[in-house]
């Protein structure tokens, strides 16, 4: 190996699997090989699961790494990163695990280090809990990623539901040569609109869904429009709420779930928006403060945010970072309030 390897804690702060996930992406864009030990050893099913150890082999195959330990429930890995190359690439989970987040892992390596378009096919999950939906990375990380020069197109072909899966999303990433410093300060005036949509159920579910958003939307004077959609494949329902605004659009969303009603898969949605709403109107949403910090942290210039609030997978994210970039970052505000991104 030319390069030291990076020995990394995977139980350390947050200690889930976005450990992991930053680790590969900074690892085929600096080319510094890393064995992660403790690999989510606080969860209930530690180790590697199939959507993390599919993260592990969409990365080694874009970036022609060598690998050690990539095994279900494995909790050491060691990668070593080669050149990345653009192309054609298929990943299937075989589980409802989340496409998003594989996605999220080979996304920055195709467009910085690619030398031509990247087709990307993946399979598995497009709505599960706990990660982001297909609906969140086109209305909001694709924006995020549009204004730093990062081009990239998805289309979710179906969808894929916990526990079946079986959804599609492909992407299509284009080269980038240099990524755009940002400075996101504050939150622009806000509009909404929303989608209430059901796959493989009845189409009553959807409107059901939708009549109670608007309903808690307008005893907080709030109007949307919230189209009801239904799709082939299944079964799953799932609400999303954007809030349209600047820097960028932000999406919440609430899943259904066997014997869980469909007013309270509207309720879930609505009393995030709420939450936001309500909160010190910071620049960026909680949930892509932690994604955003990785891209600004390989752009030239320095940058600056304010967040809704500073959390576990932010304070996380910039602490596994600097292990692999020589950069000041700095975050300013207490876990579960409003704080302050720099970066130096």
């Amino acid at each position: 190996m030319s390069e030291e390897l990076l020995e990394i804690d995977g139980s350390s702060g947050e200690g889930g699997g976005q450990i992991l996930r930053t680790s590969l992406t900074l690892s085929l864009l600096t080319g510094r090989p890393f064995q992660l030990y403790n690999i989510r050893a606080g969860r209930s099913k530690p180790g590697l699961q199939p959507q993390h150890l599919m993260s592990v082999r969409a990365a080694a195959e874009i970036g022609q790494a060598k690998l050690r330990g990539a095994s279900r429930g494995s909790s050491d890995l060691t990668f070593e990163p080669g050149e990345v190359t653009a192309g054609n690439y298929r990943f299937d989970i075989g589980t409802a695990g989340a496409t998003s987040l594989v996605l999220q892992t080979i996304a920055l390596p195709l467009a910085l280090r690619g030398s031509m378009p990247s087709h990307v096919t993946l399979v598995g999950g497009t709505h599960v809990s706990t990660s982001p939906c297909f609906h969140f990375l086109d209305t909001t990380w694709r924006h995020y990623l549009r204004l730093l020069q990062v081009r990239l197109s998805l289309r979710m072909v179906r969808p894929g539901f916990y526990p079946r899966g079986g959804g599609q999303v492909d992407a299509d990433v284009q080269p980038c040569n240099r990524l755009a410093h940002a400075r996101f300060h504050e939150r622009g005036p806000v509009r909404f609109s929303g989608f209430s949509a059901v796959a493989g159920l009845p189409e009553d579910i959807a409107r059901r869904q939708a009549r109670r958003a608007r309903f808690r939307l307008e005893q907080n004077d709030l109007q949307a429009e919230i189209r009801e959609d239904s799709w082939e494949g299944g079964p799953g329902t799932v609400l999303g709420i954007v809030v349209n605004t600047t820097p960028a659009p932000v999406l919440f969303f609430g899943l259904g779930a066997r014997g869980k009603p469909a007013e309270r898969v509207a309720d879930e949605a609505v009393d995030q928006v709420l939450a936001y709403i309500r909160a010190a109107p910071a620049a960026v949403d909680s949930h892509s403060a932690d994604q955003l910090v990785l891209p600004l942290a390989l752009a030239d210039g320095s940058s600056e945010y304010t967040v809704a609030e500073v959390t576990p997978h932010l304070t996380t994210n910039i602490a596994v970072i600097r292990r692999f970039i020589d950069r000041e970052i700095t975050c300013d505000g207490a876990e579960g309030e409003q704080g302050v991104v720099r970066i130096g």
